[in-house]
């Protein structure tokens, strides 16, 4: 089919719950799609951080197609090698003890809100089942994860939401601990880099306080590292650089390398919480998922994990000298960019005519390219945001 016949029966056969770019993606290498008229872009997106190895990446390749070819698939009733690797490698490599599956960042983290639920009924000293997360967070698409969001327009058309959920303001110690004390939550869920609510690095002295409280009223602290986890920062998980430990770590996105796979790391106080019949995934663990995803930790060495911060910096000291370019956050290269005269979405699709990829995050402009791009791509990919940011 040609660009006309695909995008006609996109808009007869899917429901759209995306507002698609104007573009019809057919193949990629590295850092660079190919449309199926042959125009090549740049990808600083990389599916919302989810290749992190970029495109065709080899040794994945090898190792996914190996293990379809071997055992694509089998109920979480029997056990396999790919899963448990993974899950050893995760473990050790956190410094949390064991993981439990899923397909998605949406269902680890609903996971997650289980574990804290169930903690909170059973395990403590009386009942406490309140959840704090805070304003601009995204937590996902389930009616638990939406209502944890912190975003309004994310979910005001799904109410009645859930009970439970608290909201606090970003940053703001003091609120916490009027909150924890109001509340005597189960948990605190929060990303410790904001994604969909603007690329923010969260305060450490914040973190720290939030970290200090769960110890004091036994609060569990749920650190959403969806978007932010898996090399995203520079470190395989954000949290080693604010120096805490968190109870559950949820991870999804880039440790499929561009297969759906998700989950949650538990340390000691709730690795043993969920039992047989608690919880469960068809597809979670699923061995090719898992073969590809020990490739990604493989990769990931601490060699590597300091090439990313370096191409950060590279990244950030160029878009600093930007006229448009008023100020930047986030960690490593999840990269969160203000802009003077124009907004994320209007960048976007000036990006977008440059043969650049980039998604907004609220006002601001994201870029979280794949964490394999080389000096190559990037030097393309300024050479494109300097003619869209110095106008």
């Amino acid at each position: 089919m040609n660009r006309d016949q695909i995008k006609a029966k996109d808009n007869e056969y899917i429901v759209h719950t995306y507002n698609r770019y104007d573009i019809v993606a057919d193949r990629a290498e590295g850092c660079i799609v190919t449309d199926v008229n042959g125009k090549e872009y740049v990808d600083l997106c990389s599916g919302y951080g989810a290749n992190s190895l970029g495109y065709a990446n080899e040794a994945w390749l090898s190792a996914v197609t190996e293990q379809l070819n071997k055992l694509q698939h089998i109920s979480n009733l029997y056990y396999t090698e790919p899963g448990v690797m993974l899950a050893e490698k995760l473990a050790k490599r956190s410094g949390l003890c064991k993981v439990w599956f899923a397909n998605s960042g949406g269902e680890a983290n609903e996971a997650a809100i289980k574990t804290a639920r169930k903690y909170g009924n059973t395990l403590t000293d009386h009942k406490k089942n309140t959840i704090i997360s805070l304003k601009k967070s995204f937590h996902g698409r389930t009616m638990a994860t939406v209502t944890a969001t912190g975003l309004a327009e994310a979910k005001e058309v799904f109410e009645p939401l859930m009970p439970g959920f608290v909201h606090a303001e970003v940053d703001n110690s003091e609120q916490l601990r009027e909150l924890a004390e109001k509340y005597d939550p189960c948990a605190f869920l929060m990303e410790l880099v904001q994604g969909e609510g603007g690329v923010h690095a969260l305060d450490k002295g914040y973190v720290q306080t939030a970290a200090e409280l769960c110890a004091e009223k036994d609060i569990l602290f749920i650190d959403d590292e969806v978007q932010a986890g898996i090399g995203r920062t520079g470190t395989l998980f954000a949290y080693e650089q604010y120096g805490i430990e968190p109870d559950i770590v949820s991870f999804a996105k880039g440790i499929g390398a561009g297969l759906p796979i998700g989950g949650i790391i538990c340390g000691p106080k709730t690795c043993d919480v969920l039992v047989p019949g608690d919880h469960g995934s068809t597809f979670g663990m699923n061995p090719v998922a898992c073969a590809g995803a020990c490739v990604v930790l493989d990769t990931l060495d601490d060699k590597f994990l300091e090439s990313v911060k370096e191409k950060s910096e590279k990244i950030r000291s160029e878009l600093l000298k930007m006229e448009s370019v008023t100020g930047l956050d986030g960690l490593g290269l999840m990269i969160g960019i203000d802009l003077d005269g124009m907004n994320g979405a209007d960048a976007v699709a000036k990006l977008l005519e440059e043969g650049v990829l980039a998604i907004p995050a609220g006002d601001r402009l994201r870029l979280l390219p794949p964490l394999t791009i080389n000096d190559e791509e990037i030097k393309r990919a300024l050479t494109s945001l300097k003619k869209v940011l110095n106008n």
